[in-house]
This record gives C-alpha cells, sequence and structure tokens, in this order.
C-alpha cells in the first residue's frame, strides 16, 4: 500500500493558500561538523509551527457538507491539535479535541489560540493514546467524524507535501533524508513521494528511544503495541504507529534507528544557543540523529527535517537535567557522611576537584545514627574529570551510592 503521487500534488494545491511554503536552508555548521551538505526542511516556521497542519487540513476539506455540520473530533498531544484548531477555524467547523493531561500548557494555549470559538478542549489520560482511544468512543456515541492524526489517507496526503516542496526546492541530489517518525504520516508521505520521484535517496525514518514503536513493529514483522514509553518527546510518543503507515514505511523505509532523549535535549539547547532555532523535543530528532549517522553522511548531501517548535519554556530545566546527564557532566550520588563537625569540610577539600560544583545537596540529620546520607549532585565542566573524582572518593573512604544508573530511583528522588 502506498499514497499515489498525484493525490500528494492535488493536495499540495488544496493547501497552497492555507499552508506556508517553508524554507530549505543549508546549516554552516552542521555542514562542517559532520563534512557534509546538511539541509534543514524548516516546519517549525509553519503557521501553527509544525508540519500537522498539512495533514489536517487536507483531511478535513475532503469531508462532506454533512460529516463537517456533525462536528469533527480528534486527540492530539498538541501539534496535530493546533492543526485541526486551525482548520476549522479556516473551514468554519466545529471540533472536539481530547489532549493528555501531560500536553505542555505552551501547546494548549496555542490550540485555543488558533480554534478561538470552534473548537473545545477536553483533558483526558496521560499519553496520547489514551486520550485517543476517548475521542474514538466520543466520536462513535456523537456521531462525528474522527480526525485521526497519522493513520489515515488523505492525513499521509498533506503531510507528503513536505516531500514535494524539498524535491521542487532542492539543487542538487538528495543522498539522505532523515524523518522524524511518531505515529508515521509524515514518513509515510514522504516515502510514498521519494520512492517514485526520486528512488536514488536513502530515506532514514527516526524515532526517540523511549519510543521506539515502529522501529520494534518492524523487527516483529507485524504492527506491535509498545507497553510503556517515555513521553517525553511528546510529539512522537505513541505507544502503537498506525496500520497503514506500518504498511507503508516497512516496505519502502530504507533504515529506522532511534536517538537518547538525552542526545535530544543537547540538540534542543545546542540549536538554540548557537543557531537562535527554538526546536521541541519531536522537531530536533533529525538533527541529533547527525551524529549517529556521521560516517554515513560524510560528503553527502543531508536534509533533516525540522518538524516542529511547540517547546514550551517551563521544560527548560528537565531538558538541560537530561542533557547534562546524557553528556556526562552532572552526576548523582547518595553519600554517607560520618556526622561529626567538619565531614563536609573535608569531602569538599579532599574530594571536589577544582572545577567541580555541587549543583544540589540534600540532607537531615539523624542523631541516632553514626553516618547521615546526603544527595548530592555535581555538575562537572569535562566529562573525563569524573574518573578523578570516583578515585578521590575511594581513596578518601567515601562511602557512596551511585545514581545516574539507577534510573528508577533517580526519577524518584528527582
Amino acid at each position: 500500500m502506498t499514497v499515489n503521487v498525484n493525490d500528494i500534488s492535488k493536495a499540495y494545491l488544496k493547501l497552497k493558500k492555507i499552508v506556508s511554503r517553508t524554507p530549505l536552508i543549508q546549516n554552516l555548521n552542521l555542514s562542517a561538523l559532520y563534512d557534509a551538505h546538511v539541509v534543514l526542511k524548516r516546519e517549525d516556521l509553519q503557521v501553527v509551527r509544525s508540519y500537522k497542519v498539512r495533514g489536517a487540513y487536507n483531511k478535513i476539506s475532503s469531508l462532506s457538507k454533512e460529516e463537517l455540520d456533525r462536528g469533527i473530533v480528534c486527540a492530539s498531544a498538541g501539534n496535530h491539535a493546533q492543526g485541526v484548531a486551525y482548520s476549522c477555524n479556516k473551514l468554519g467547523v466545529q471540533g472536539v479535541i481530547f489532549m493528555p493531561n501531560t500536553t505542555p500548557s505552551q501547546k494548549e494555549k496555542q490550540v485555543r489560540m488558533f480554534g478561538k470559538e470552534f473548537i473545545e478542549i477536553h483533558n483526558t489520560g496521560d499519553t496520547f493514546d489514551a486520550a485517543n482511544a476517548v475521542a474514538i468512543d466520543y466520536a462513535k456515541e456523537n456521531n462525528m467524524t474522527f480526525i485521526h492524526p497519522f493513520d489515515d489517507l488523505k492525513v499521509i496526503e498533506g503531510q507528503g507535501t513536505v516531500g514535494l516542496e524539498i524535491l521542487e526546492d532542492i539543487d542538487r541530489k538528495i543522498d539522505y533524508l532523515l524523518v522524524p517518525v511518531g505515529g508515521g504520516g509524515l514518513i509515510s508521505g514522504i516515502l510514498s513521494y521519494f520512492k517514485e520521484l526520486s528512488p536514488e535517496t536513502k530515506v532514514i525514518g527516526i524515532e526517540p528511544e523511549g519510543a521506539p514503536s515502529m522501529k520494534n513493529s518492524m523487527e516483529k514483522g507485524v504492527n506491535t503495541t509498545l507497553e510503556s514509553i517515555d513521553s517525553f518527546v511528546d510529539g512522537a510518543a505513541v505507544k502503537r504507529v498506525g496500520d497503514i503507515t506500518f504498511e507503508i514505511t516497512r516496505k519502502l523505509v530504507d533504515d529506522m534507528i532511534t536517538v537518547p532523549e538525552g542526545s535530544i535535549c543537547s540538540t534542543i539547547l545546542k540549536m538554540y544557543n548557537e543557531e537562535a532555532i527554538v526546536v521541541e523535543p519531536a522537531g530536533a530528532l533529525t538533527i541529533s540523529a547527525l551524529g549517529f549517522l556521521k560516517e554515513k553522511i560524510k560528503g553527502k548531501c543531508v536534509v533533516c527535517i525540522v518538524s516542529g517548535s511547540n517547546n514550551d519554556i517551563t521544560r527548560t530545566e528537565e531538558i538541560k537535567e537530561r542533557s547534562l546527564l546524557y553528556e556526562g557532566l552532572k552526576h548523582y550520588f547518595i553519600i554517607r557522611f560520618p556526622q561529626r563537625a567538619g565531614a563536609l569540610m573535608d569531602f569538599l577539600q579532599n574530594v571536589l576537584g577544582p572545577n567541580d560544583d555541587i549543583a544540589h545537596f540534600e540532607y537531615s540529620k539523624k542523631n541516632s545514627r553514626e553516618q547521615g546520607p546526603a544527595l548530592i549532585g555535581i555538575e562537572l565542566q569535562n566529562r573525563n574529570d569524573f574518573d578523578g573524582l570516583i578515585e578521590r572518593m575511594k581513596k578518601n573512604n567515601v562511602m557512596y551510592e551511585y545514581l545516574n544508573t539507577n534510573h528508577d530511583l533517580l526519577q524518584y528522588i528527582l
């Protein structure tokens, strides 16, 4: 099963006056870093700051008057909801949108702004999948049309227009095209277009390590629901990809890889600090993947789709924390200090290096004990300083438990 190239072209004509034709720009820093011609497709500059509006509008505008009059329903962690809300506003259609309770507040505010009086929002469940199940039931009970965020041919055709614009705007042969993957709508549309018109291009799907639903399904040979996921990359964290998108992707994709959430966080910070580009976690997926493909892409032309910029500023501390942990620059310990005067001073003078910084400290004195446990976070300037820190702890007989490798305990404490 594939999407017809002509249908993607028709979708593009329908969308021309509704969406922005986002720029395709070479990034000089990334090109120099990876010794490649790295080009960014800037869907973060889209009218709703993500590509999702393409599929949403193409689907909703294809409905009959009777279907539109009954109203529509969707579920989304944010970007699909914004696309649906914008489309409802433009078409004068009433919509009900179900969003997970974990959706960043910035995304929910944007949905209300784009939809205005044409939409109402219901928060339910802790994941997209939970909200999606409620939305499907609601649509059936109220005889409304459900707008799937990815597993629908009209949605896939709309998302495929990203690929059409890339091929029309590029001035050279594309060796690699990196596509972020959540439910699979974007990559299905792009694969359908590229494998017909640019078959020599290797298309690689990129998923977050904590939600590898497409990669896992492809390895098993059947669309499979993950038992649990890390929902941090909320725009691409789904337990189950679409049945249609799975069939298209497994047939046409050249490779699927995953990227650690910590690496994604480092990319978000790097893009903001060095490029003044704001990307959401899902939008950073393809750029993060460059480091894991650096040998393959050397000397090649690589297009990365930057899928969205709907990032909530309140998440900055979490993003920085995950980045520091991933880069090996922040380390947490439970240290059992002797309960005597000067114990902490000994630690500061004899264990900490000249560039080490205590970034977190929690301690409660226990009068009935010889030792008192303290939770300490130490931030390093160089990840290579870690071995020296551990050596000095051992030399000074410091009793410690290292927490970075105990993810469950670390999440509970922090």
